[in-house]
């Protein structure tokens, strides 16, 4: 099922296709705790973002591997290129117009995720 979302102001807007049950991770690391992220990783080609390229801008820290994008004008982060999957997309599922029927949240301890990173792995294969 597609879906579509947006970053708050709507200058970065979104498609990703979604079964009609998910899991979503609500990690517990240092920046999805500040931002409220509620993770939705997706292969790359479940992702198109219609509009807002060059509205996006990038933040990376600690091993630099996830390509963290928020909004320039809003602030928001309605997905990433995350470390655990790189080939892959993550969405956030608070920025979506409309919802999967049956959504299952998931705790995810993203402070210990040299522990429990690779739990993460491969889900956008």
């Amino acid at each position: 099922m597609l879906h579509r979302g947006s970053c708050h102001c709507g200058a970065v807007q979104f498609e990703v296709e979604l079964d009609h049950q998910i899991d979503v991770e609500d990690c517990n690391c240092s920046i999805c705790q500040m931002t409220g992220f509620l993770h939705v990783i997706v292969p790359q080609r479940q992702f198109r973002l219609i509009q807002g390229q060059e509205s996006l801008t990038s933040y990376r820290f600690n091993t630099k591997v996830a390509e963290h994008l928020f909004c320039k004008v809003c602030g928001v982060k309605p997905f990433y290129v995350p470390r655990s999957n790189p080939d892959g997309v993550d969405v956030n599922l608070r920025c979506l117009a409309t919802r999967p029927e049956r959504v299952n949240i998931v705790n995810f301890d993203g402070q210990n995720w040299e522990s429990v990173g690779h739990l993460l792995r491969d889900k956008s294969a």
